[in-house]
């Protein structure tokens, strides 16, 4: 059976309109993840917004629970339901049916969809929640529902705002496997599994914890796919279960070990993680040192020391991608289309762990060895910071041994770390969204009407002002900045990477538009007096027409990148101004130079065939199927506007050429990286072109003024080669410096200080010598450099290093055949020579 279909269809029977699943990273600066089904819905339940038509609504939600308020990543792997990544089925009425039709309906599927046994289920109701209790009676024998108070059955978005009591339904495991003390209704065992939750919205909490009735009570309900799977196949695990035995069988395959469950552990960490880590890389998280990205990180290098747990030491992740996208491709559609792009990615990072986690593991034991209780914080930090070890795989490592690691220690550390760096990573969202008068604009007027697609001028009506703080007033004057609200305006809302247009409103200037809940709304400064109901004349700056020159050239340059690097590449942002554009994309390695000369050329090549801009309003699933690319996780209405620029197909709501002639020249100025797997691409066209043209060629011409000639590029080669040249006739002169070398016990030994390149002058003696250690320091401003090499011998270069870098004040490391360390206190150098002769003739 295909309970996700089932669920889906079951309720758009009943009218439900099917909402795809939003995106893993949510449109919440509250929120790290999805977490949950009504996430996406929120903003609606807390009122912000007006509720949809139609006002019912079913989903099969992607959830994230690893990181912040809400992480079940230390669990998984060692519970029978816990998971980083689920899916969550629900069904949502704002303001529409309340707790009689959502109790029927949960009934229906329960036993006439899923026909789960009568007799195994049981249903749990708020203590006071007389209404519930008697509905339920028309379904369920009384002494089958249980009355529980706040903490089992009542729910809350935060401490304010929408709440009320909820509803549970329970299934019997049966005593026969579970007879544990906690085994019973309301108790902590696993007989009783609760396999959906109804929450019944009716109140409004304020901050002083009084509740009123809400005018519109609502409905939202969630039952875990994962959960009801395993219920429905006769398994007491999820892992058990339909859904994770194909990755557990491949992971069995890879380590060639065959699973058990009571020592399987590690094949439960990875059969989950995979699950995660591909659907975030699909949707555009990469690996980051911050936020998501970092969580994305954690959960790879996780699985992947599981996998080292099982004999696995070579990429592996990689491969489990094919067995989840053959899993769950048919239902998520852009799985397939990603499966590459997100195999390599996990590979590079596999790899990058991998060479580390060796050296980890060894400085990992090292420390546990001399651990009775707290493991050093200190140790946990070089684990996160020299090799990569988030700090819950160090606990997860030491939660084996039934030890815990000085957190506190780290937290320090880190913070120190990150005030050092001043962390990039901050939520999104927009501080004016929480306090704006917006629902009251929607409210009255909807969303307002952009005429700019064919008009930089217009008369139109002001329907609201609002001042600097988003609070509606009635004028707005005395050079005060503020928001105005056209009935019909031809200013375009920064959105989509494009930016907001600039202009005048009856002489004022207008310094940005943006949008807010789908409202365009003008910023002013208010020189001249404007008032609410007036009608007002409104020119959209000439820079709108560099603006839209830009933002066809991004659409090009998308199409180029496509053609010449793949299909995997993904818009990951854009930004879109009057002198240039950025464009950032889902790439895993750098842009060679001559692909960067393909696109280029690709672009231009585009604009001189001067195709005629098309634009075309369509169902957006018509849009879709007829090649037009949609960007993943952006909200679209059910009528699209598609733009079509020769080779470029787009869903786009921008401004843009009439004739790609009107572009001009494009010139690629910069490639970058943002991020492991995004890359980044600046550029410039029309005059922005023109003006980099000149510069490249008044630079050029410096260059031959200060070379004295007409052709720079054989000059600069020959400097290059007499530079070379010298550049080896100075390292000869340094290696070829005498230096006394010592015999013991059979192995050269070489202790000096020495003034010149102490890499090569060691090179060269380990080429020299069959057996011998050296160890060689300098000085200059103070400051000292030391270098250790050893060939064939018990000593290693590493080891040497760092038992001698403390005595000048320093410190470092290396290979065992090579290492160098640094230090600052000169005075101490011959301390530093004696005593490394002394660690050497010690161990040798």
């Amino acid at each position: 059976m295909d309970i996700r279909k089932e669920y889906l269809d079951f309720f758009k029977s009943k009218g439900h309109e099917i909402m795809p699943s939003s995106p893993l990273v949510p449109d919440d600066a509250s929120l790290l993840f999805t977490n949950a089904g009504m996430v996406p819905f929120k903003s609606i339940f807390t009122g912000d917004v007006p509720r949809p038509t139609p006002p019912i609504r079913t989903s099969c939600q992607t959830c994230i629970r690893a990181g912040g308020k809400h992480n079940d990543l230390d669990n998984v792997g060692y519970t029978a339901r816990h998971h980083t990544f689920f899916e969550m089925l629900g069904n949502f009425s704002f303001g529409e049916y309340f707790k009689k039709e959502a109790i029927s309906y949960a009934w229906e599927f329960v036993t006439g969809v899923l026909k789960l046994p009568v007799e195994k289920l049981y249903v749990t109701v708020h203590e006071k929640d007389d209404e519930a209790y008697e509905l339920w009676q028309k379904h369920i024998a009384k002494d089958r529902i249980y009355r529980f108070g706040d903490h089992d059955n009542f729910w809350a978005m935060g401490d304010t705002g929408p709440c009320g009591p909820c509803s549970e339904i329970f299934y019997d495991q049966g005593s026969e496997h579970f007879n544990g003390p906690e085994d019973y209704m309301g108790g902590d065992g696993d007989r009783f599994l609760e396999i959906w939750n109804l929450v019944f919205m009716q109140y409004e909490r304020a901050s002083d914890g009084t509740m009123t009735r809400l005018p519109k009570p609502s409905i939202d309900t969630g039952m875990g796919l994962e959960r009801v799977t395993a219920i429905k196949e006769g398994k007491f695990s999820n892992y058990d279960s339909s859904i994770f035995m194909p990755l557990i069988d491949e992971v069995a395959n890879l380590c060639k070990k065959p699973y058990k469950y009571e020592t399987g552990a590690s094949y439960r960490v990875i059969s989950d993680h995979i699950r995660s880590v591909t659907f975030l890389l699909a949707q555009g998280v990469n690996f980051d040192k911050e936020g998501r990205g970092y969580v994305l990180r954690r959960i790879l290098r996780r699985a992947v020391r599981h996998g080292y747990l099982l004999g696995i030491k070579e990429p592996f992740m990689y491969k489990l991608v094919d067995e989840v996208v053959e899993l769950m491709g048919g239902h998520y559609s852009y799985l397939n289309d990603k499966k590459d792009y997100v195999k390599e990615l996990i590979k590079i990072e596999e790899e990058r762990f991998l060479a580390t986690i060796a050296a980890g593991l060894e400085l990992f034991n090292e420390e546990l060895a001399k651990t009775k209780e707290i493991f050093s914080g200190e140790v946990a930090f070089k684990l996160y910071d020299t090799y990569g070890f988030p700090l819950d795989l160090t606990a997860d490592m030491l939660r084996e041994k039934n030890l815990s690691v000085d957190e506190a220690k780290f937290d320090e550390l880190m913070s120190e770390q990150r005030a050092r760096a001043k962390a990039s990573w901050k939520g999104s969202g927009d501080a004016a969204k929480e306090s704006g008068d917006f629902k009251s604009l929607l409210e009255e007027f909807g969303e307002n009407k952009f005429i700019g697609y064919d008009n930089l001028e217009s008369t139109s009506t002001v329907l609201a002002l609002l001042d600097s703080e988003f609070k509606r007033v009635d004028s707005l004057k005395d050079a005060k900045s503020g928001f105005v609200m056209l009935d019909s305006t031809p200013f375009y809302g920064q959105s989509g990477g494009q930016c907001g247009d600039m202009g005048e409103i009856n002489g004022n200037e207008v310094v940005d538009t943006k949008k807010y809940f789908g409202l365009n709304l003008s910023q002013i400064i208010a020189k001249n007096p404007i008032k609410v109901g007036e009608k007002v004349s409104c020119k959209v700056s000439l820079q709108r027409l560099e603006i839209r020159r830009h933002h066809s050239a991004t659409h090009l340059l998308h199409a180029a990148l496509r053609s010449i690097l793949g299909t995997h590449i993904a818009q990951a942002g854009s930004s879109v101004e009057a002198d240039k554009l950025r464009f950032d994309f889902s790439h895993p390695k750098p842009i060679a130079s001559d692909e960067l000369k393909k696109i280029e050329e690709f672009v231009n090549a585009a604009i001189q065939k001067g195709a005629v801009a098309k634009t075309e309003i369509m169902d957006i699933e018509e849009a879709k199927k007829s090649g037009a690319i949609a960007l993943f996780g952006e909200k679209y209405a059910d009528k699209v506007r598609v733009l079509t620029l020769g080779c470029s197909k787009e869903l786009c709501g921008g401004t843009h050429v009439e004739n790609l002639n009107e572009i001009g020249s494009f010139f690629i100025v910069k490639e970058s990286g943002v991020s492991a797997g995004v890359r980044r691409i600046e550029a410039v066209c029309s005059a922005s072109a023109v003006k980099f043209a000149n510069e490249l060629r008044k630079e050029i011409n410096e260059v031959k003024e200060n070379l004295k000639t007409n052709e720079p590029l054989t000059a600069i080669k020959k400097l290059k080669d007499e530079i070379k040249s010298l550049q080896n006739e100075l390292k000869n002169a340094s290696s070829t410096k005498a230096v006394e070398v010592e015999e013991i016990n059979g192995i050269k030994v070489v202790v000096a200080k020495f003034d010149g390149d102490i890499k090569s002058k060691i090179d060269d003696l380990k080429n020299q010598f069959d057996k011998v250690v050296v160890f060689l320091a300098s000085t200059k401003d103070d400051k000292v450099s030391l270098g250790a090499g050893s060939k064939n011998t018990n000593i290693k270069a590493g080891e040497l290093v760092k038992a001698i870098a403390p005595i000048v004040g320093g410190g470092g490391g290396g290979r065992d055949d090579f290492a160098t360390a640094g230090g600052k206190d000169a005075s101490k150098l011959e301390v530093a020579l004696n005593a490394a002769k002394q660690f050497i003739s010690e161990k040798i």
